[in-house]
């Protein structure tokens, strides 16, 4: 049973909502003015708040600010309930984050549907949707039938590409968002002198471009596929819909993209300091980390040297030299151009 505190002066209106609210099924507590119901939130920790503005002691726009300075309340959906229909007391509250307004007088429909609605933006927040295609789907169809957000699901595209084929170029305006149905993928930077650096390798269900995307700037690095690939295409339109219409929808889309950001940053600290034999291992293992993804309990890895040497940020001459000393080390074995790692805890010791 949800638990909604509601915080309103006016006797009649606070038992007579109140009582509508437990009608519907709710757990209800109530405060009579601002101070008592802080301190409410604060111990009874409910599901949403119902707020009327005009208040003694404290009124609501201090309540809601109070709130939203501590993390354990912050996020609690918070509804207005007021006899005030002033636009610019409507632009002040949303501006401070408050999530509804409700005019008085009400009838209870209007109540329990704009209850009924924050409730359920909030469970799509917390909700774990997986990160591939099927997860995107079940996110747009629990956010309700917005048509714009169904386009989404319907207009998308998969491609095939063969081996080493291109997939978008660095200064190239994003058009697409994408997703690999199948296979991998790199992206890369490439210097003046036509050295490649692998960013990152993009597996079954990641998605990228997503990040030139939001910031509306042609891209930063080129992506090429490593294997033949399937990939799926959403149109960039489709996707600014899907996280400009619907603030909850986009937080959620937004977990599901940035989980390789963190990756990124800490790859570039470690090129910046770590030696070029941590630096290769590092790389050996973010390819027998992909192998494991994919479901392989086999450590042969056909890996390219030259993708290995871009990856680790380093020479090609360096990195032959460096997988020549691990093998000599027995922590790998090379033939027939596979790698295979014969000692896992001690490359991942080199690592550290």
């Amino acid at each position: 049973m949800k638990k909604i505190l509601l915080i309103e002066d006016n006797t009649e209106i606070r038992e007579n909502t109140s009582e509508i609210l437990e009608l519907a099924d709710y757990q209800v507590v109530t405060a009579e003015n601002g101070r008592v119901g802080v301190e409410k939130a604060h111990h009874e920790k409910p599901d949403l708040i119902i707020c009327d503005i005009m208040m003694p002691i404290m009124d609501g726009y201090s309540v809601l600010h109070l709130l939203s300075k501590t993390p354990d309340t912050a996020n609690i959906p918070f509804i207005f309930l007021t006899a005030k229909a002033d636009r610019s007391d409507f632009r002040k509250g949303m501006e401070m984050g408050a999530d509804d307004y409700i005019t008085k007088p009400f009838d209870d429909v209007e109540l329990l549907n704009a209850i009924e609605s924050r409730l359920k933006k909030i469970e799509l927040l917390q909700k774990n949707y997986s990160k591939d295609l099927t997860g995107l789907d079940e996110l747009v169809n629990d956010a309700g039938g917005d048509q714009e957000l169904k386009k989404l699901l319907e207009s998308r595209e998969i491609r095939s590409y063969k081996k080493k084929s291109e997939i978008y170029r660095e200064g190239d305006y994003p058009l697409y968002l994408f997703c690999v149905v199948k296979g991998k993928l790199k992206t890369f930077k490439t210097n003046d002198d036509g050295k490649e650096l692998i960013i990152n390798i993009f597996d079954k269900n990641d998605y990228l471009g997503y990040v030139d995307l939001l910031q509306e700037s042609n891209y930063t690095e080129s992506a090429a596929a490593m294997e033949d690939c399937e990939i799926c295409l959403i149109p960039k339109n489709d996707f600014y819909n899907l996280i400009h219409k619907n603030r909850q929808v986009a937080q959620k889309f937004i977990q599901l993209l940035s989980n390789n950001v963190k990756a990124n940053e800490e790859q570039l600290l470690k090129l910046a300091y770590n030696s070029v034999r941590k630096r290769i291992s590092e790389a050996l293992l973010k390819f027998h980390a992909h192998l494991t993804k994919e479901g392989t309990t086999s450590s042969n890895m056909k890996i390219s040297r030259e993708d290995l040497s871009n990856v680790a940020g380093t020479s090609l001459e360096t990195a032959i030299r460096t997988l020549s000393d691990f093998k000599d080390e027995k922590l790998i074995e090379i033939e027939s151009g596979k790698i295979t790692i014969l000692n896992l805890e001690k490359l991942k010791r080199l690592k550290n």
